[in-house]
């Protein structure tokens, strides 16, 4: 029986923390919040109101300023879905999806803006102007169903009242492309 050669294992060597110092106002959001352990949800919210989403790199220097586990950061960033890892568009539609909506038929409205937009849930349309997402309530059960434009709540909704709702944000980005 012939003896095998042993491989030669790779050796990984750490070679240090080679990502740079935070950029300054992500720095003092942290720095707020440095040694305290439940408020990890604080800061994500925090990040996401300054910036308007959570960039990839920020979740990572909060993992490193914070002493969270990276895992633990993405994770907590990805189970709630208020937080949002891709930029939005500049207008934000939430379609309800709870109880009270459902049985009024928030289901066509989305169907309907999906088709109208071109996008599906959780998606931003081409142009930047709108993103798409579904909540699993919003809190106005007696007006549904209900869509929320930003942070105007829409009542009784109907896919025309829901097209109508965003018509005018549409046809100010076309304003706003003309002047420019």
């Amino acid at each position: 029986m012939k003896l095998q050669t042993k491989k030669r294992l790779k050796k990984n060597v750490y070679k240090g923390d080679t990502m740079p110092p935070p950029p300054p106002e992500l720095a003092e959001m942290l720095a707020k919040y440095h040694g305290q352990p439940d408020a990890l949800i604080t800061v994500l919210e925090e990040i996401q109101r300054h910036y308007g989403y959570l960039p990839r790199h920020h979740l990572e220097y909060t993992a490193r300023e914070l002493s969270f586990p990276l895992s633990q950061v993405f994770g907590v960033a990805t189970f709630y879905n208020l937080f949002q890892l891709k930029p939005p568009g500049r207008h934000q539609i939430r379609v309800c999806t709870g109880t009270a909506c459902h049985v009024g038929h928030s289901k066509v409205i989305l169907t309907h803006l999906k088709e109208k937009l071109g996008i599906n849930e959780d998606e931003t349309t081409p142009d930047k102007l709108f993103t798409l997402q579904t909540v699993a309530c919003v809190g106005a059960c007696s007006l549904a169903p209900v869509m929320v434009v930003n942070e105007h709540t829409h009542g009784r909704m109907t896919t025309d009242k829901s097209w109508q709702a965003i018509q005018p944000l549409h046809d100010e980005n076309d304003v706003t492309e003309v002047e420019s």
